[in-house]
């Protein structure tokens, strides 16, 4: 395992120079990639439609080609899951990337080409590796083995061929090389498990068996694993198991809240971490330098960037720039256009950047109110919907409410929502079940995150006095005009300052 550790770290790093070579001409790079993504797809519906050959200049795209939102693309995505081809994209689409909803949907469905397998996801991982081993050289992580706390997919058959649906995790275990299938560990029967409760046991008695160097997932899910781990085994911290793990990577969710829990099961100031920043739709950034919060942008994986300032309208396209424009310190709404044919999609996400030289970035947030926690997405959308089906189902009137995450002491948290009643439900705890019910019927992430109360409990109800909202609308100057109560937030500001001016804190 030694020789094979160092011939896999050997040939890891040989990356490092064409990483170098994007962050010394990254808008060479980039202005590369839009190129060869029109041309790509220039025979396609898409390409004809907004006639693809004739675009060349970065102006040219911007003013032909429209914003879009999944809402927007769902029409041809839909028909490439009925099993139509090349019309956002040339080449063969027969996976699919299951994520969190819109507004209209509990799921959506975000087309995978081959060319974003191999050119955008692996790449990815394996930039990760070359950065790693670059940073650290006397790196042991390939004498033992990975886990990737990967989610589930499915296998339909559509006119006689096999097309993937999942999540993403699980769709690049699936087609992961040969090479990297020998490090990890457990087997495929275990790791697409889609029954959480039952997969986390399996998972822990199958690794334990094996040295565990490195693991990649969401937070929450890996602490569970932990704890199950050291159920089983007795032990009092993970190098006492694994006395040989070195790396854990994340990402998806704010790794600050379980830091403190992370400290406490591992005991050891010798594991490193590192954050990533991928999603169903591409992977875009990874952190790249020892104890840094920014995370390099990754130019060459098919992926062509523009922005919009958060300030300015999201929905016109004359806002938007390319990397060339972007400042430092500004918030920023990310669109991307892919070798999977998500053309100038807004991807929902905000960042700003650290540095334009290179180009390091920061994940600030997302467009829209939301709480994501633990991984569940939530919407203000979603929890306008399930306020107004509760609110029906338990013949109650809200006035206004507010939303945020509470973490408890363990792993597992839950929604403290602040609510304002014009008319009470007769029995709270129903209408907190029907709240609960109807944002698992919405939202797939949540219901994932709640199956089992296995990451997320129930709903924590507060039932705030008359006037509280409009009373602290008044304290913050924020009477009247636009200025509207915040429904969601993924950190616990207002949801403080509201429940210390009604104890009289404030």
């Amino acid at each position: 395992m030694a020789l094979i550790n160092s011939v896999i770290s050997w040939l890891m790093k040989q990356r490092i120079h064409q990483i170098e070579l994007f962050m010394k001409y990254p808008l060479e790079v980039q202005q590369e990639w839009l190129r060869k993504l029109l041309q790509s797809a220039k025979n396609t519906e898409w390409g004809k439609r907004y006639d693809f050959r004739s675009i060349c200049t970065y102006e040219e795209f911007r003013n032909r080609l429209p914003l879009n939102d999944y809402d927007s693309l769902k029409p041809f995505i839909e028909r490439l899951r009925q099993g139509e081809q090349n019309i956002l994209w040339p080449t063969e689409i027969k996976c699919f990337a299951k994520s969190s909803g819109t507004t209209n949907d509990k799921s959506k469905f975000i087309p995978v080409s081959q060319e974003a397998l191999e050119e955008c996801h692996f790449k990815g991982g394996k930039d990760l590796l070359s950065i790693y081993c670059n940073n650290h050289p006397d790196t042991n992580l390939f004498a033992g083995k990975a886990i990737a706390m990967g989610g589930a997919h499915q296998i339909l058959e559509v006119n006689n061929e096999s097309y993937y649906q999942g999540d993403l995790s699980a769709i690049l275990i699936q087609h992961l090389p040969l090479w990297v299938e020998y490090l990890r560990t457990p087997g495929l029967s275990i790791a697409l498990m889609d029954e959480w409760e039952a997969k986390i046991e399996k998972m822990a008695f199958a690794t334990v068996q094996h040295d565990v160097t490195n693991i990649s997932g969401v937070p929450s899910w890996t602490l569970l694993l932990f704890k199950k781990v050291l159920e089983i085994t007795g032990k009092r911290n993970l190098l006492e198991v694994w006395p040989n793990f070195e790396l854990y990577i994340h990402g998806g969710v704010n790794f600050i809240p379980y830091q403190s829990q992370f400290s406490k099961l591992l005991q050891s100031d010798t594991v490193n971490y590192v954050e990533t920043y991928n999603a169903s739709e591409g992977f875009f950034g990874i952190q790249d330098r020892k104890g840094a919060k920014d995370m390099l942008l990754m130019l060459d994986y098919g992926i062509f960037y523009e922005f919009i300032p958060v300030d300015d309208s999201l929905t016109d396209s004359s806002k938007a720039i390319s990397l060339i424009e972007v400042k430092p310190d500004v918030n920023y709404a990310i669109i991307i256009t892919t070798n999977a044919g998500l053309w100038r999609y807004m991807l929902g996400d905000t960042v700003k950047f650290t540095s334009v030289s290179p180009y390091r970035i920061q994940i600030t947030g997302r467009t829209r109110c939301f709480i994501n926690a633990f991984g569940e997405e939530m919407i203000i959308d979603n929890a306008e919907k399930a306020i107004a089906i509760a609110c029906l189902k338990c013949n109650a009137q809200v006035n206004e409410f507010t939303a945020a995450p509470v973490y408890y002491s363990e792993q597992k948290g839950a929604h403290e929502w602040l609510i304002e009643f014009a008319h009470p439900p007769v029995d709270l705890g129903f209408f907190t079940v029907t709240l609960d019910n109807a944002l698992k019927s919405l939202n797939s992430d949540y219901e994932a995150k709640r199956y089992h109360d296995l990451l997320l409990g129930e709903p924590l109800i507060r039932v705030m006095p008359e006037d509280t909202f409009y009373k602290w609308l008044k304290f913050k100057g924020k009477l009247g005009g636009q200025n509207k109560v915040p429904r969601l937030a993924n950190e616990r500001k207002y949801v403080e300052e509201i429940l210390d001016m009604v104890s009289g804190k404030k």
